[in-house]
């Protein structure tokens, strides 16, 4: 049996793969007008889950499960979109200390 949200994740991840073949296999003719149009939807895209994702007076996130929000804010969206737009998409945790050094000694 088919969840009700199945159409809408299919869409999505149809969308997101159609946009990754193309960053990869499109030509500069292709990926101009659509990188123009697609920028300016992800930044939205992002503005949007931020502004849900802010603090309330007691500096915890309106949005997160409550679980989750004993945590002061930043919540994990706020520092996954720090990750991914400011820190290359590493998030802290991916990035080591000593680069130069070898793991495992």
């Amino acid at each position: 049996m088919k969840a009700p949200d199945d159409g809408l994740r299919a869409a999505v991840l149809q969308r997101l793969a159609m946009l990754d073949h193309l960053a990869e296999h499109g030509t500069s003719e292709s990926l101009l007008p659509l990188a123009r149009t697609e920028l300016h939807r992800l930044a939205d895209g992002w503005r949007l889950l931020l502004a849900v994702h802010e603090p309330d007076t007691d500096g915890r996130c309106r949005a997160c499960p409550a679980r989750l929000r004993r945590r002061r804010w930043p919540c994990r969206l706020w520092t996954m979109a720090y990750d991914h737009l400011i820190n290359d998409g590493d998030p802290p945790s991916a990035r080591r200390r000593n680069p130069l050094r070898r793991r495992g000694r």
